[in-house]
């Protein structure tokens, strides 16, 4: 008989004066159904209610801290020093697990899998304030992922991508809106197994830190890809982009 694989999750939400949507995120993390999950809550000294809110859910918490920071990503690399599970999930407040199941079926879908997998991803769909369905995310998560496979673009929202916790490093605080593009590809570049659930894994809020300011993000990509593929392999795909864009 195989063995049942049980990987222990540790999922990090970050927050500041997320006091309107963080209650979704707590709820969706307290009320899987899989009980292999470390949670781990960072909070930027927030002055509205986010903290009090999170209290209440404090006895589901491996860590619950608010202290002053400089960035997200700052925070990030708190959370990360804390984690001790398997994978790492990065949950921001507002976004969600899909289902109350997901990471059961996250474990499920590595049925008959030797060892665990590098990184596990899936798809992500966005959804608005009342958490009603608005489309799928624009870039779909591929079936075979590879490093080199976000000189398209980030392909797997960052929420879906779970990466083993030995293999990640701390996020570069020199982006202060894409270091987590950056960061998948370096977890990328250390993986040898990326195994696709064929799931859609995540709910993301219709708003965040990369959407409201997108033009900077856009040139902290743009770093990043000749950073990791060079001048000349990314100013031909931002090329192709923009004769796709005029063909559309």
């Amino acid at each position: 008989m195989p063995n049942v694989v049980k990987p222990l999750f540790s999922i990090i939400t970050v927050t500041r004066n997320a006091q309107a949507v963080v209650e979704d995120t707590l709820q969706s993390v307290t009320r899987q159904t899989y009980p292999w999950v470390e949670y781990i809550l960072i909070d930027g000294a927030s002055t509205d209610r986010t903290m009090a809110i999170a209290e209440r859910y404090r006895n589901r918490m491996a860590h619950l801290i608010s202290q002053p920071d400089h960035s997200l990503y700052e925070a990030m690399n708190t959370g990360m020093a804390l984690a001790t599970g398997d994978y790492l999930c990065f949950l921001n407040a507002g976004d969600t697990f899909h289902t109350a199941d997901t990471l059961q079926q996250v474990v499920d879908s590595l049925a008959g899998i030797s060892g665990l997998p590098d990184v596990l991803y899936g798809q992500t769909v966005i959804v608005d304030r009342d958490r009603h369905f608005l489309h799928p995310r624009r870039l779909v998560a591929p079936e075979r992922l590879t490093w080199k496979s976000f000189r398209q673009g980030m392909l797997v929202c960052h929420q879906a991508f779970f990466a083993r916790r030995t293999l990640a490093e701390p996020y570069d605080l020199n982006y202060r809106y894409s270091a987590d593009f950056d960061w998948c590809i370096r977890v990328m570049k250390r993986s040898h197994t990326l195994h696709y659930t064929q799931l859609t894994l995540i709910d993301y809020l219709d708003e965040g830190l990369t959407t409201r300011h997108h033009r900077a993000s856009l040139g902290e990509r743009f770093r990043i890809m000749v950073h990791h593929y060079g001048w000349v392999s990314t100013v031909l795909y931002h090329a192709w982009f923009l004769v796709r864009q005029l063909k559309s």
